[in-house]
């Protein structure tokens, strides 16, 4: 068998057991409110924990990545728009690796 399509297959089997299991465990309704609040956050965590270290690595100086990443969580607290986030953050990286490009 050809390892994509035993990857392919493994990543199939891992998302279906993710979906299905749950809902045949789980009959009644979740009553704990720890558990309740911590299955809320999950999605939030694991958006968060994947597009952290792409933030820093995307740009050409781990600086540049770290300014956006702090100007769009201001933005963000601010405003709350992700257009304006995303447009803020952007300018950061240009400025700053500007600033970098000239300065070293």
């Amino acid at each position: 068998m050809n390892k994509a399509v035993l990857y392919i297959l493994v990543a199939f089997v891992v998302t279906y057991a993710i979906r299905v299991l749950p809902l045949t465990l789980l009959r009644k309704p979740i009553k704990s409110r720890f558990i309740r609040s911590f299955l809320y956050y999950v999605p939030y965590v694991t958006l968060a924990v994947m597009t952290f270290p792409a933030v820093l690595e995307t740009t050409e100086n781990i600086w540049s990545g770290l300014a956006a990443f702090v100007i769009g969580l201001i933005v963000a607290y601010i405003s709350g728009n992700l257009f304006i986030v995303a447009l803020s953050s952007c300018a950061a990286v240009v400025v700053v690796e500007l600033v970098l490009k000239y300065i070293l």
